[in-house]
């Protein structure tokens, strides 16, 4: 069980200004730090890493550390969130260049939950285009934080399920050369080189990832990422940091999937052989700390970021393929391409006062967003690929302004109480270029959002501590559904009134946490795709709710054991659903998809000497695929294959020697039992990857 604790980190992407909660209650508000000592690259954290920290926090929270992510050698983000409670993924690509994430019984297809690398969104667009296109790398992580409760708030629209918060390497003085290999012919190598000034004033450094596979089911890809980070002491008060990254990933992927009959015989081959996922993104992100003195600090941040997605895919022939039970393809071929321009800033204030007597942390945010989508549709030929004729070109955009005012109420030694409230104000527009005639080319739309939130600690002694909390979350109407057709659909934004109560703590060794959930949303917005009679409206309530579990306890002889248990017992919608035409789309009580019931995690590791092993189980209980709940899979050649996926359990094992101070070796076996499962439906079945080995050899210089 990933030990408990939340961060923020850097956070920068363009003209984003973030900052962290405060310190514990007796230190000084001093500059955020990463670790025990000070570094001139200023790190925001949301909790920190002392106990203190985290007691502060009146939610429940998860910190994947870096020792956890170097032991279990994950291959992708979604990989190492596998394991922290409540957290549901469909593992479609063993890399998961393709982000499917889902919290407390939110959809892992949905955008509810907010991505952030080090407290920036990553999303390409929070307002016009939710897409998951960008997952970030897990090689230049150095750990994870999620965040499940009313401190969300702090961060922006979209947090239904909360936060995760990718924080990325700092630079370190010296050269490290990471060199893997594995199963599907894969071969990665690695990089990461910093130094510092004589003074200490100026740090910089460099993390280089190349990787080349063909692919589980020969879904080959080629990636590359590049980070280089650096950062400046002004005097004793005030530093800035930098962080540029470079990403690039072709991908032999595609939305179709294999045929029932391929699966269970067992086939391996690439069900679109000629589709290609192209990807690129870069950022830039500026953050300036300023300890004004010992009650004041102000933190900015300033990001920008443009992405690109050219997503090629041929057409198939429905008679054959139906007639084959496979998809066959035709000549056509078909671009779906998008790029995105994002350019923010966020300033944040952090004040600690003594209103009414007594001890008090406030902040006051303020932040300005602007987002772009350029959507494009090219029709080509086999004979002349990845050109041809333009069918649609739309422009999206919005701006959003959002303030953000908590104040913390330290009552009394043991108990704490916390309130926020944040305002969203933004606006939405639409430029068909393609568009002529009398009726115009341009849409545009306004909502503002009031968010008020919460939040309780109290400690009954030493080894226990009780939070609850309570806020509103919402996810807006994105510029494809709100603006559907040139008109204002007049689209809510999907609402949900979340609480949480818990206890935690530890006695001896034993570490343990709690929580009980509750998402009740009043709307859900239906996708334009989902069903052309119920395109355009707003959707209807549905009700999350269940119970996470975790322990932790060292047995002794160097082993430790950690499990999480997560209960939804409820993901389901509320009231019948019906199309324009009177038909009932979705039944009252009817599960969202992809919620499993249950998810459970347990770790066996053990340490001694220069060796440190893990076993890890991970089980995914049964899900249905669509909102009719459909149990027998069903093809459907012009649409989405649905029906009910069966659970599942995976072991992996993991293992890492230390020669010595420089050189260290490691090994992993993903999937031990070569266990053979669907992950997902769409247009066919993504089967989840089979078993893989990766080795790899670590040498600092």
């Amino acid at each position: 069980m990933p030990r408990n604790g939340l961060a923020q980190g850097l956070m920068l992407a363009g003209v984003l200004l973030a900052g962290s909660t405060l310190p514990a209650k007796g230190d000084e508000l001093d500059a955020n730090e990463s670790s025990e000592t000070r570094s001139t690259l200023p790190t925001i954290l949301v909790i920190g890493s002392k106990l203190e920290d985290r007691q502060r926090q009146p939610a429940a929270n998860t910190l994947v550390t870096a020792e956890e992510l170097r032991l279990q050698q994950p291959r992708s983000t979604e990989e190492a969130l596998r394991g922290v409670p409540g957290v549901s993924i469909k593992p479609e690509e063993e890399t998961a260049i393709v982000g499917n994430i889902g919290i407390r019984g939110l959809s892992s297809s949905d955008y509810k939950t907010l991505i952030l690398e080090d407290g920036v969104p990553v999303a390409p667009g929070l307002f016009v285009g939710n897409g998951r296109y960008y997952n970030p790398r897990i090689q230049r992580m150095d750990g994870i934080e999620v965040l499940r409760g009313a401190g969300s708030l702090r961060y922006g629209p979209s947090t239904i399920g909360g936060v995760i918060n990718y924080v990325t390497k700092n630079p370190e003085p010296g050269i490290k050369i990471d060199v893997h290999a594995g199963s599907f012919n894969t071969h990665e190598w690695g990089i990461e080189a910093g130094g510092q000034a004589a003074s200490g004033d100026a740090t910089f450094g460099v993390v280089i990832t190349r990787v080349k596979s063909d692919g589980f089911m020969g879904k080959e890809f080629s990636m590359r990422d590049v980070m280089l980070k650096a950062g400046l002491e002004f005097g004793t008060n005030q530093r800035v940091g930098v962080k540029y990254t470079d990403y690039q990933n072709d991908a032999n992927i595609s939305y179709r999937g294999a045929f029932l009959t391929e699966y269970e015989a067992g086939s391996d081959r690439n069900p679109a052989p000629d589709d290609w996922f192209l990807t690129g993104r870069r950022s830039v992100d500026l953050n300036h700390e300023w300890a004004i003195n010992d009650n004041l600090r102000l933190n900015t941040v300033a990001f920008s970021s443009e992405l690109y997605r050219d997503y090629w895919r041929f057409a198939t022939n429905n008679t054959a393929s139906a007639a084959e039970r496979r998809w066959i393809y035709t000549d056509s071929l078909n671009g779906n391409n998008r790029a995105f321009e994002r350019l923010g800033i966020d300033s944040r204030l952090f004040l600690k006062h003594g209103t009414f007597g007594l001890e008090n942390e406030a902040e006051v945010a303020l932040r300005f967003m602007s987002e772009k989508m350029r959507d494009v549709t090219v029709a080509a030929v086999r004979a002349t690929p990845r050109t041809g004729t333009i069918n649609r070109e739309v422009i999206d955009a919005a701006d959003s302004w959002s303030m953000h005012l908590q104040n913390r109420f330290v009552l009394t030694d043991h108990f704490a109480f916390s309130a926020g409230l944040r305002a969203e104000v933004y606006e939405q527009t639409r430029h068909d270029l393609r568009r002529t005639g009398v009726q115009g080319n341009r849409a545009n739309t306004n909502n503002t959002e009031l968010l008020p939130g919460i939040g309780f600690t109290w400690s009954f002694s030493d080894q226990i501590q009780g939070f609850a909390n309570a806020y509103k979350a919402f996810s807006p109407a994105l510029n494809g559904d709100a603006l559907n057709g040139l008109d204002d659909q007049e689209l809510s934004a999907e609402r949900s009134i979340n609480m949480e109560a818990g206890i935690r703590g530890s006695a001896g060794d034993l570490e343990y946490e709690a929580t009980l959930f509750r998402m009740d949303f009043d709307n859900q917005i239906i996708p334009a795709n989902s069903n052309s009679q119920f395109q355009v409206t707003n959707g209807g309530k549905t009700l999350h709710q269940g119970l996470e579990v975790g322990v932790g306890t060292r047995l002794g002889g160097g082993f430790s054991v950690d499990a999480n248990l997560t209960y939804i017992a409820d993901a389901k919608f509320v009231g019948d659903r019906f199309s324009r035409a009177g038909a009932l789309m979705t039944p009252d009580d009817n599960r969202v998809p992809y919620t499993p019931e249950w998810i459970a995690n347990l770790v066996v590791s053990y340490e001694r000497g220069p060796v440190r092993s893990s076993v890890r189980l991970h089980h995914t209980g049964s899900q249905f695929t669509d909102v009719l709940n459909t149990r027998a899979i069903n093809e459907s050649l012009n649409g989405f294959f649905t029906g009910e996926i069966d659970s599942y359990t995976l072991a992996d094992v993991s293992m890492l020697y230390r020669l010595n101070d420089r050189l260290e070796f490691g090994a992993t076996v993903k999937n031990v039992a070569d266990e053979r499962y669907i992950a997902s439906l769409r247009q066919g079945i993504y089967v989840g990857p089979e078993r893989s080995y990766d080795m790899g050899i670590s040498y600092r210089f």
